[in-house]
């Protein structure tokens, strides 16, 4: 026994050990080196890069774009999920794998796509144009790219939790005389709202990181349609590599303060979500 124990302790110290230096090598290093480059040349050139007209139209354009695609797939997303979870339909295999359909394609391919049905020799291009309605190589169809490559993240977080949950609860309420509506805001909503909050921190990180299918309907029209991924590769392209890794620092705290965010709510509220999760 004393043999199998030592075996245990050191095969743990390995195994953590690997693990420390996989997140050091391929995560810390990374984004440590993105921080250092992007103040190499100081605070005055770091300054300029991230408060030239261009680069803050990127933010802008950034933060509107998940502005709107994250509140739609909550939206949706929630809709989705409840049907999934809580009825049984036909078609409903089918609706689970078109949630799932922005996983299995390429977002190149699913940006070509948009371009295919709105561009200007497009299915739809023509009334479009007679109509004055621009969708490719502007906001709408950012839009919609990053809608649909972000869609599976809240409904995919929400469908198993509800499903584990199952449907006592509301039918209960039901039965009480409570609304559909009353049933879905005081009794489903709360009971998952752990989980809603892990999916809109994901779609939220794809949002603002999406770069493949935001590269194609985009144009890469310089004040216009790029984001900040958009502008980052632009500017590393001309050799302009401070003021693209100090746009990428940008994004970067993005991501750390939406981790810090998630870690503190965590920490704040770890009973209630080990609460929500064992219910």
């Amino acid at each position: 026994m004393r043999r199998i124990r030592g075996e245990g302790v050191v095969v743990k110290a390995v195994l953590i050990g690997v693990s420390l230096a996989f997140l050091a090598l391929f995560l810390l290093l990374p984004l440590a080196s993105v921080f250092v480059e992007a103040g190499a040349r100081g605070w005055t050139a770091y300054k300029a890069a991230v408060t030239e007209p261009d680069a803050v139209a990127a933010i802008h354009l950034t933060l509107l774009v998940a502005g709107i695609a994250v509140p739609f797939n909550v939206v949706v997303g929630l809709a989705a999920a409840w049907a999934i979870a809580k009825f049984e339909f036909r078609g409903k295999n089918l609706l689970i794998s078109l949630i799932d359909l922005p996983f299995s394609v390429s977002p190149v391919i699913s940006g070509l796509v948009f371009v295919l049905l709105f561009g200007a020799q497009g299915y739809f291009g023509a009334w479009l144009k007679a109509n004055d309605v621009q969708i490719v190589f502007a906001l709408p169809g950012l839009v919609l790219a990053t809608v649909f490559v972000t869609f599976p993240f809240v409904a995919r977080e929400l469908i198993p939790h509800m499903q584990s949950l199952g449907s006592a609860d509301e039918e209960a309420a039901l039965t009480l005389g409570a609304s559909g509506w009353r049933t879905f805001l005081t009794i489903t909503l709360p009971n998952v709202k752990w989980s809603l909050f892990y999916g809109v921190l994901l779609c939220n990180a794809r949002a603002m990181g999406e770069f493949g299918a935001v590269a194609v309907v985009s144009g890469k029209i310089r004040g216009l349609t790029n984001t900040m991924p958009l502008h980052v590769e632009i500017l590393y392209n001309e050799y302009m590599s401070a003021a693209a890794f100090a746009v990428a620092s940008l994004l970067a705290g993005l991501a750390l303060v939406t981790l810090a965010l998630k870690t503190l709510l965590e920490w704040r509220y770890s009973d209630s979500i080990a609460a929500s999760r064992r219910h």
